[in-house]
């Protein structure tokens, strides 16, 4: 089996080997991690809706009973955050937060940030033709999203260089296996992030806004409002996930580009949105997705128990050519493209209209009439790590 997340090889092109998962069958067993690896479309679309499995299984079992250790008492910083964003709970704690979030972040929120994300992508790009070219990923790919969700919370401006790199700690958890180090550095970051949330959180009772953190305050039902750890929550995971794969679409998305300059030389501003879409069914930012069984289930002729965890390979089923036609071949005009990208069911990202504007107006404004065609100054190398797949930088001129 080519499956092998910490080869660089394969992290660079996981495709092939993805191809060699799904003629072996539907749900393989990895011992790597004590995994069920499960690389078709049709069984990831499905296990994503099945209420069978879950994100976490606290809501209905103790450790002891599920079989598992828990996490080390050092890591809790980490875990109390990261256990109440929406990514991790399951219902009906999921629904109720759910509900509250999107009374605050609303597609009329959306909407009304669409002129700063224009604004801000044109300055960005600015900066990059002033300068001659540049690494993408640090002038416009990175600052972009994370400037965008920190104008939805309200983050004040002298405060936004903190957010990436307490994003990128984070981050280092969703990885397989993470070691001691990253653990540490995750802690960390979690304490000074939530730190610093609680007191803009303080801040914004006394005094609200017109941002999302007073909206999140004041948002309610009759089942009550959101606890202060819920808040907290909310605002990492949207950065985290607000972002991750926003900078990941666009790097990842230039290098397919420059590799297919036949369609880079077609794309024009009304093929963006189907673009935009291809460009993250064809090299998918989020590669692997974790879920827990809850109730044993059966995929094809495989029994796989309560207890066991399986990984959903995204990257594998937005390749699936059961589901796409010419899977492997790159269509910035392809119509029927149901991705898995945003994931599906209950977990389905609440932000995925914001990363597709976000995704619109930075390649909009890379291909903009004025602007000269970018040029690739070197090939990339592809960063450490594969759940969360991207470029460690991408050099390009004009």
């Amino acid at each position: 089996m080519g499956f092998d997340p910490w080869d660089a090889a394969f992290v660079a092109d996981p495709y092939p080997a993805y191809r060699e998962l799904r003629e072996q069958g539907r749900a393989l067993w990895w011992e790597a991690t004590g995994q069920w690896l499960v690389p078709h479309y049709a069984d990831v679309s499905a296990l994503l809706r099945d209420r069978r499995l879950g994100r976490t299984y606290l809501h209905r079992f103790s450790h002891e009973e599920f079989g598992r250790e828990a996490p080390p008492p050092g890591h809790e910083p980490f875990h109390v955050l990261n256990d109440n964003g929406l990514l991790d709970l399951e219902d009906p704690a999921h629904a109720r937060v759910r509900r509250l979030v999107s009374k605050a972040f609303t597609p009329r929120t959306v909407e009304q940030l669409a002129p700063a994300v224009d604004r801000l992508a044109g300055e960005l790009v600015g900066q990059l033709l002033a300068d001659g070219g540049g690494d993408l990923l640090t002038v416009v790919a990175e600052p972009l999203p994370v400037a965008v969700i920190a104008e939805l919370l309200g983050v004040p401006e002298a405060d936004r260089a903190l957010l990436r790199p307490w994003s990128a700690e984070i981050c280092g958890m969703y990885e397989l296996r993470p070691d001691e180090e990253t653990a540490r550095r995750a802690v960390r970051a979690s304490v000074e992030f939530s730190a610093y949330l609680r007191e803009l959180i303080a801040e914004r009772r006394k005094e609200p806004g017109e941002d999302l953190i007073s909206g999140l305050i004041a948002a309610h039902d009759d089942e009550g409002r959101l606890s202060e750890q819920e808040m907290i929550s909310t605002c990492v995971l949207l950065l985290n996930a607000g972002h991750e794969a926003t900078v990941n679409t666009t790097v990842n998305g230039w290098w397919t580009l420059f590799r297919h300059p036949e369609q880079l030389a077609s794309l024009d501003s009304e093929k963006l949105s189907t673009a935009v879409d291809e460009l993250m069914r064809y090299d998918t930012p989020l590669q692997l997705f974790e879920r827990w069984v809850l109730d044993d289930i059966r995929i094809g002729d495989t029994l796989i128990p309560r207890g066991a965890e399986v990984a959903l390979l995204f990257g594998s089923a937005n390749r699936d050519p059961a589901r796409f036609d010419r899977p492997d071949a790159l269509d910035l005009v392809r119509e029927d493209n149901p991705h898995l990208s945003f994931g599906a069911g209950i977990h389905y990202c609440l932000g995925a209209p914001l990363a597709r504007r976000e995704l619109t107006a930075s390649f909009g404004a890379l291909l903009a009439d004025g602007v000269p065609p970018l040029k690739l100054v070197r090939e990339p190398r592809w960063r450490d790590g594969y759940v969360i797949r991207g470029l460690d930088e991408l050099l390009v001129e004009f």
